[in-house]
This record gives structure tokens, C-alpha cells and sequence, in this order.
């Protein structure tokens, strides 16, 4: 069942700069300067999409300094695999069971 976790985490991720973000997350650790080189987004801009993605659980910060950095949250991210892996397995029952019409 589609959960509001579930639909939030969908909506923080359906921006292809946001997916862009998680991607880059995905393989190491960045501060805003290097999220900014990567993407060629202006720093407000990015700014807010970090906003929606730290709100939805997706990231975390780390703060260093006087600069923040951002990592991926591995397990938001698997609660998601774990509901379309849910999806997936229903769907290929789904495929043999018929509701009779009429």
C-alpha cells in the first residue's frame, strides 16, 4: 500500500535535478560547492531541492567547518526498493488472477 512516506518519497525524487542529487549522493559525500560544479545549478536553487530532500528523509548533513555535507540515506532508499519490490511480486500474481466481469 502506498503509504504517505512512501508518496513523499516518491515526489522528492520525481525532479530529475533532485534523482540527479541522489545519484551523486550515491557514490560519495559533497558539500553544496561540489553539488554545485556537478549539476551547474545556482546554489539557491540546489539549496532548495537539499531542503526537499533532507525534509523526505533521503539525505543527512554533516556539518565541517564552515561548510555542510550531505550524504545519502541508504535506508530511505531501501524502504522504497522494498515497497516496489512489494509491487513487482503482486503484479506477477496479479497477472494470473481475474476478477469475473458482469
Amino acid at each position: 500500500m502506498l503509504t504517505s512516506v512512501n508518496a513523499e518519497l516518491l515526489r522528492a525524487l520525481a525532479d530529475p535535478l533532485r534523482l540527479r542529487i541522489v545519484c551523486l549522493l550515491a557514490r560519495e559525500s559533497l558539500c553544496t560547492t561540489h553539488l554545485v560544479e556537478e549539476t551547474g545549478a545556482r546554489q539557491t536553487n540546489l539549496s532548495n531541492h537539499l531542503r526537499v530532500l533532507r525534509e523526505s528523509g533521503v539525505v543527512e548533513t554533516e556539518p565541517c567547518g564552515r561548510f555542510t555535507y550531505y550524504r545519502l540515506r541508504p535506508e530511505a532508499l531501501a524502504d522504497l526498493a522494498t515497497f516496489f519490490g512489494g509491487l513487482a511480486e503482486g503484479g506477477c500474481e496479479a497477472s494470473v488472477a481475474r476478477r469475473p466481469c458482469g
